[in-house]
């Protein structure tokens, strides 16, 4: 019987912090991009819902795969389920990184001459 994974990710987007879980995550098809398949949602019973976590659902509705830039992504856990999916803010200041390419052009690194 095979074990099923449920993963959490978390990545910035905009200025927040998204906490999604997925049941597939892997390297993307696209260079410096990580997949992100089946997202899952917690349970809850039909009369209380979550207003957050129905923003993300909203969001994400209708959405099969998405990509998302490995300099955006936090962390990827493995969990044994599911848990509540949220947006918050970035915490830290008014100073954010500026996104960073991963590999630069040969000849382009700082003090080299052309």
């Amino acid at each position: 019987m095979a074990s099923s994974h449920i993963f959490k990710i978390m990545f910035v987007n905009q200025g927040k912090v998204y906490e999604v879980y997925a049941r597939k995550v892997g390297q993307g098809r696209l260079f410096g991009f990580i997949e992100v398949e089946d997202l899952t949602f917690g349970e809850r019973s039909a009369v209380l819902l979550d207003p957050a976590e129905e923003r993300i659902k909203s969001e994400f509705e209708g959405v099969k795969c998405t990509m998302l830039p490995m300099h955006c992504i936090l962390r990827i856990d493995e969990v044994k389920k599911t848990g509540q999916a949220k947006i918050s803010t970035l915490e830290g200041g008014n100073v954010a990184q500026f996104p960073m390419g991963l590999y630069q052009p040969s000849g382009s690194e700082p003090g080299s001459k052309k």
